[in-house]
């Protein structure tokens, strides 16, 4: 069974916009979890994916923030995904 694998860029080796990134999440979340890490080649779109999910989770809308929370942590968790 082939177990797949993806190349990130680790905390250490990242620099300019990368290592702001990673230093935004980790005042975010305390770590950098692999959501972030995953996307680390391409720093431009790691940044615009996090500025989609802001926006989406806490921008104006229609639901207030808690409805969006809950929305995300049920679809999560039917995907068996501990995001």
């Amino acid at each position: 069974m082939r177990v797949p694998y993806i190349h990130t860029v680790p905390y250490d080796d990242s620099d300019g916009l990368l290592r702001r990134e990673y230093d935004a999440a980790i005042k975010r979340a305390g770590k950098v979890f692999n959501v972030v890490g995953i996307q680390s080649l391409h720093p431009r779109v790691l940044r615009a994916s996090i500025a989609l999910y802001q926006t989406l989770m806490m921008g104006e809308g229609a639901l207030p923030r808690w409805t969006r929370e809950l929305l995300a942590v049920v679809v999560s968790r039917e995907n068996g995904c501990h995001y």
